[in-house]
């Protein structure tokens, strides 16, 4: 976090807190950048250490490893889509996994900052979801994909007019932009709140001969555990919901009634 605490000024934090400079000579090696790596390896490296030695008399990690994966497959995949699920878990689990990580970077000490605060990175995500429910659509469908998303059954000719363009905007425009603005307005607006609570609450403990602002201070620095904490579930709800969301995405383009 960045943000100026002086006894003389204050500056409130802002959008310009949320840009770092870039490594290598390069603008595009940021902090966000070399998040999104790491988090790419730890996704992998949990679940290769997860699946291995797994035994009929499961031990606490093996325990862990099923809980975590029992709970992505039923809740997020087997619910969601129901018959043929087992295609798309393998994505859903990643999915879930990468959001997870990047979005709890805000509240470690190392990191200090949720990597889906940019935008850029929540519009590739979602873009790789709209990939994978379109192709979804096309392995179950083939070329009739096309006529079932923008045409749904039992619509009669001369509504088709305003039918046929609303669905085309809906399933290939607006999913995937609602998809990425809900995960990025969470974790901008929930990382900034934070960010004014610590850097007000800093400049408020120093601020010289005032012990009404320097309790102010001390009281905003331990409300901001608690915002800690409230983050951290609303990263874990966050990625919950665009997962769920793209499993049922998924679903919608691999049903026969759509």
């Amino acid at each position: 976090m960045s943000g100026i605490m002086s006894p003389l000024e204050f500056h409130t934090p802002g959008i310009e807190d949320f840009k770092f400079d870039g490594t290598f000579g390069s603008a595009w090696l940021d902090k966000p950048f070399w998040q999104v790596i790491i988090a790419f390896l730890l996704v992998i490296g949990f679940w290769v250490w997860m699946s291995r030695d797994l035994k009929v008399v499961p031990g606490k990690r093996q325990v862990f490893a099923e809980y975590c994966y029992n709970f992505l497959r039923n809740s997020l995949a087997r619910d969601t889509i129901g018959h043929g699920f087992e295609p798309w878990l393998p994505y859903l689990v990643a999915v879930f996994s990468f959001i997870l990580i990047n979005n709890w970077f805000g509240e470690l000490f190392v990191f200090m900052f949720p990597t889906f605060s940019h935008v850029g990175y929540v519009y590739g995500l979602s873009i790789v979801s709209w990939f994978v429910y379109v192709i979804a659509g096309f392995k179950t469908k083939g070329i009739r994909y096309l006529k079932d998303s923008v045409l749904p059954p039992a619509v009669p000719w001369y509504l088709w007019w305003l039918i046929i363009p609303l669905e085309f905007l809906s399933n290939f425009i607006t999913r995937p932009l609602t998809l990425s603005l809900r995960l990025f307005a969470n974790m901008f607006a929930g990382h900034l709140i934070i960010m004014i609570f610590v850097v007000g609450g800093g400049f408020l403990l120093t601020y010289p001969s005032n012990i009404i602002y320097n309790a102010a201070g001390g009281l905003s620095l331990i409300l901001s555990f608690a915002l800690f904490a409230l983050e951290l579930f609303v990263g874990f709800l966050q990625a919950y919901v665009f997962t769920v969301l793209s499993a049922q995405y998924v679903a919608s383009s691999i049903s026969e009634g759509h």
